[in-house]
């Protein structure tokens, strides 16, 4: 006996986590995120290349 009133709250509860969407204040990310990349911005692209060659010289056992 209980059981179903348990059951309900634990629904009640997991349905409120589901939905809930609190205000997210995107400036504050903004200065978040762009202190951890180390001062990039998204608009600047990603030069893969370089590490690319490295992978190459690497993997072909020149250095």
């Amino acid at each position: 006996m209980g059981r179903g009133r348990a059951k309900a709250k634990q629904t009640k509860v997991a349905r409120e986590l589901k939905y809930y969407s609190p205000n997210t204040d995107l400036s504050a990310l903004e200065r978040e995120l762009h202190s951890q990349t180390g001062g990039r911005t998204w608009s600047e692209p990603f030069d893969e290349d370089e590490d690319e060659d490295d992978y190459e010289q690497w993997a072909t056992g020149r250095r």
